[in-house]
């Protein structure tokens, strides 16, 4: 776990660093709803990789248009599509080509409660020079403008919404239980995935900041307890950059910043220009907030994607 927190924490310093610059806040898909892709393990005539890539790409197409990321990193609603083969020939050529007529059902679905929450299918044809290539053929043809897709997604976001108005309270008081246990990430992950158009967003973002300060405040305590350690075992050139690797991951606001700080002065003035090493400080003080609701969402990212499903096999999808 203290692995994990300090890549966490190395992940929110590098967006701290770089998000003021590179995100355009107005149209920032954090405050959108949130969709993982999963693709499930289907028997038989299971797609292959080259397929799974198209068919995620496809994913992320339709649901970016109709408001909602979707990507890789994992949350309990996700979307997906299984693909069942209804007929398939072969065509002669030269080349003969393989046609197939594939039905595609779209799910948005609730992994841990293993819940539908919406669905619908369409059949389309697939052809191609091999199995692989027709599954490919098919899945660009698929139109991501189609009503019914957009239907499908709308059901899907009312009530996901719904879900989280209804339990936002009982998330709230879950994630406050597992802070209190020192279990900043899953609660950051908990509350993170709230959705900004949800009733309570307020309330979460309140309280997942004074979380988010807890997390760094403790992380800072033990960075700054294994740099003075390390200081104290060899104070040299190599005390001092064993030290700076514990400093380094300690955040401006913060609240041992300033005892960071004073360490870094002492060790600074024992070995002078040889350490090359300065203490992070923000740049920009007006974006702040929102760097740090980024590095909060990071946060709970990361802490969401080790809890990723090995295999993606979904018998209760219906």
């Amino acid at each position: 776990m203290k692995k994990l927190s300090f890549i966490i924490l190395g992940m929110c310093m590098l967006g701290i660093q770089s998000y003021a610059q590179n995100v355009d806040f107005e149209n920032d898909k954090s405050t959108w709803i949130h969709l993982s892709i999963l693709i499930p393990d289907q028997e038989g005539e299971a797609i292959t990789t080259g397929a799974k890539s198209y068919l995620t790409n496809k994913l992320k197409q339709i649901a970016t248009k109709n408001g909602v990321a979707a990507n890789e990193d994992f949350s309990r609603f996700f979307i997906t599509t299984v693909i069942t083969p209804l007929t398939k020939d072969v065509l002669p050529g030269p080349p003969a080509q393989v046609a197939e007529n594939l039905e595609m059902t779209f799910y948005i679905a609730d992994y841990y409660d293993q819940k539908v929450y919406s669905s619908t299918s369409m059949e389309i044809k697939a052809i191609g020079t091999n199995d692989t290539k027709a599954y490919i053929n098919g899945i660009k043809n698929i139109n991501v403008n189609n009503k019914e897709l957009a239907s499908f997604m709308d059901e899907g976001k009312k009530k996901i919404i719904a879900y989280y108005n209804a339990r936002c309270a009982q998330i709230m008081k879950i994630a406050q239980t597992k802070a209190d246990q020192k279990q900043y990430e899953a609660a950051l992950y908990d509350l993170v995935s709230v959705p900004e158009v949800c009733d309570c967003y307020d309330e979460v973002l309140a309280l997942s900041q004074k979380i988010y300060q807890q997390y760094i405040d403790n992380l800072c305590q033990i960075n700054l307890a294994k740099a003075r350690a390390a200081w104290a075992a060899h104070q040299n050139s190599s005390g001092a950059e064993d030290a700076g690797q514990y400093l380094s991951q300690i955040l401006p606001d913060a609240s041992c910043y300033g005892d960071a700080m004073a360490l870094y002065t002492e060790i600074k003035a024992k070995v002078l220009d040889d350490w090359k090493f300065e203490m992070k400080i923000y740049q920009d003080q007006v974006d702040l907030e929102k760097q740090r609701i980024e590095a909060m969402r990071q946060v709970g990212i990361a802490y969401g994607n080790h809890q990723q499903p090995v295999t993606t096999v979904f018998p209760w999808l219906r």
